[in-house]
């Protein structure tokens, strides 16, 4: 069984699948009796998108004493938002009324954010990371998609590469909250580069994709996923207000809506996907059923928020606590049949 890790954007509301990783990692490390037992060992293949790409880096990061073993625990990963979320998010007064009335293109200089990357991830290369995996963005000047892959920096080198700090600048570089990232690869190549959350908030469906295109595979039986959230918005907005506003002062709200209704098709048709091949249960999807008792927005990272986001958190992963507990035990058994033949040695061959 090929099993793939994909997480969802979503800003600071990173923490609730950060939550989870952290609740998952230590019933791993509990129920394997292994201390060192780590996220990245148990899954194949990883996907991520704007913050839940930057989480798929922190889970791969490899540690630089020991190249092998990851660098952060699933706790680390989540303190980077819980630590540093008030400070990527933050923005002078001036700048903040100038941006309140749409003559800024961004709210937040991306210096914050850029100098907090550069700290967790220092010179760490794209294909230095630990397993297979892609980081969703967008280029605005070819108008495509494009993927960061740790197996093609690995097979075509310098030309696909990247640092590890500009691939997560790049994915997280959301419209209106952060100018657009121009970020290098290792090779001098210069990319212009938005939010992959503009085409694929919930990266799952890009994930499955990459995978049956590597095996040559078009059957998703021998394919698992687990697909987590950042929260399934229910926020209304009023019409009156959408008529009357310029359409800068509600950019952040159009980007919220597009990334909300992008998220549930992909989770709308990865359902129907798997229930058409009888295989239900392989793809799972853990996310809050609301966010009412959260400000929801993408920037809302106050310590007052973060604190109830840490509560959601937790809640979500209480009310899975069965799903979770099997998920751990079919993960252990996995790891054990699988570990000897290793079926994803050859991937990264891949280009």
């Amino acid at each position: 069984m090929k099993k793939i890790l994909s997480i969802d954007g979503g800003g600071i509301r990173g923490i609730i699948p950060g939550m989870l990783l952290a609740a998952l990692e230590r019933r791993l490390k509990r129920q394997s009796g292994n201390p060192d037992a780590a996220i990245v060992d148990y899954f194949d293949f990883f996907a991520g998108t704007s913050t839940g790409g930057i989480l798929i880096c922190l889970l791969l990061c490899p540690d630089e004493q020991h190249p092998t073993k990851p660098k952060f625990t699933a706790q680390e990963a989540l303190d980077l938002y819980v630590t540093h979320g008030a400070d990527i998010f933050k923005a002078g007064f001036l700048r903040r009324l100038v941006a309140k009335f749409g003559l800024l293109s961004e709210r937040y200089p991306a210096v914050n954010l850029e100098h907090v990357l550069a700290t967790y991830f220092g010179g760490t290369k794209l294909s230095q990371l630990l397993k297979p995996c892609i980081v969703t963005a967008y280029n605005i000047e070819l108008r495509k998609t494009h993927f960061f892959r740790q197996q093609a920096a690995i097979m075509r080198g310098n030309t696909r590469d990247f640092y590890l700090r500009d691939v997560c600048r790049a994915t997280s570089a959301a419209p209106t909250y952060f100018s657009v990232a121009e970020v290098y690869s290792m090779s001098g190549t210069r990319y212009p580069l938005l939010d992959g959350g503009v085409f694929a908030p919930n990266p799952s469906m890009s994930a499955l994709s990459e995978v049956t295109k590597a095996f040559n595979e078009t059957k998703v039986n021998d394919i698992a996923i687990l697909s987590l959230g950042t929260g399934r918005s229910r926020k209304a907005y009023d019409y009156e207000h959408f008529k009357k506003s310029r359409a800068l002062s509600i950019g952040p709200a159009l980007i919220d809506i597009m990334m909300s209704g992008a998220a549930e098709s992909s989770d709308f048709f990865l359902r129907q996907l798997y229930k058409s091949a009888g295989k239900d249960g392989q793809y799972i999807r853990i996310e809050p059923s609301n966010l009412h008792s959260i400000r929801e927005e993408l920037d809302a990272a106050d310590r007052n928020n973060i604190q109830k986001l840490v509560a959601l958190g937790d809640q979500m992963v209480s009310e899975n606590n069965d799903l979770i507990n099997q998920l751990v035990e079919t993960l252990i058994k996995e790891h054990e049949h699988t570990q000897a033949r290793s079926p994803w040695r050859f991937l990264s061959l891949k280009s």
